[in-house]
């Protein structure tokens, strides 16, 4: 047992310390600078996943903003209209009848009611005979601000031409116009007309 009692070399002094050193750095490493750079990562990525999730809040709060600006814009020129509840048919004749007044002749057809859930869509087609520019600009302008919320989808304009014997006279614009009523089924009541919802 005098093994234990004996006294180092200088060489197993050495070695003891770089062992010693070596078990320092190697505890340092994992208890300490591992732990604190793995905390470190993981913070900055989240940090970097709460930053997209900021910068997207950011965006949908400009595009909403932009919206409120429109609506804004909107009501401001008096344009606001609203989806009536179904089935607002007649009442939509009855704006059409009177948006179209300006109108030499005209001729309106619907076609069949779509519903997507809640929304209802009346689309038509819409053809008439305006007697000059101003007239026609004026009807597409009224059938665009109409209390009814309607969305225009296509327009074609011709110009008639009426041909004499030394030349060539234009008379009335004839119009084509496709659009859409909206109309919802909030405070709607179902009739026979209704399809099923998609």
């Amino acid at each position: 047992m005098r093994v234990l009692s004996r006294d180092f070399t200088t060489r197993e002094k050495v070695i003891l310390v770089i062992l010693v050193l070596f078990l320092i750095g190697f505890g340092y490493y994992q208890f300490i600078d591992k732990p604190v750079r793995e905390g470190l990562a993981r913070a900055e990525s989240e940090s970097a996943a709460l930053q997209t999730e900021i910068n997207a809040v950011n965006t949908r709060i400009a595009t909403l903003q932009r919206m409120q600006d429109e609506i804004d814009s909107i009501n401001a020129e008096g344009r606001n209209s609203y989806m009536a509840s179904y089935n607002n048919r007649k009442a939509e004749l009855k704006l059409l009848n009177d948006v179209l007044s300006q109108a030499t002749q005209y001729s309106i057809s619907f076609s069949n009611v779509t519903r997507s859930g809640d929304q209802i869509r009346r689309d038509f087609s819409l053809q008439f005979t305006a007697p000059d520019y101003q007239a026609m600009w004026n009807i597409i302008n009224d059938l665009t601000g109409v209390e009814y919320r309607c969305l225009i989808g296509n327009l074609s304009c011709s110009l008639n031409k009426i041909r004499y014997r030394d030349r060539t006279e234009y008379g009335a614009l004839s119009v084509s116009v496709t659009a859409t009523f909206f109309e919802t089924m909030v405070g709607g009541v179902a009739d026979s007309g209704l399809p099923a919802s998609a």
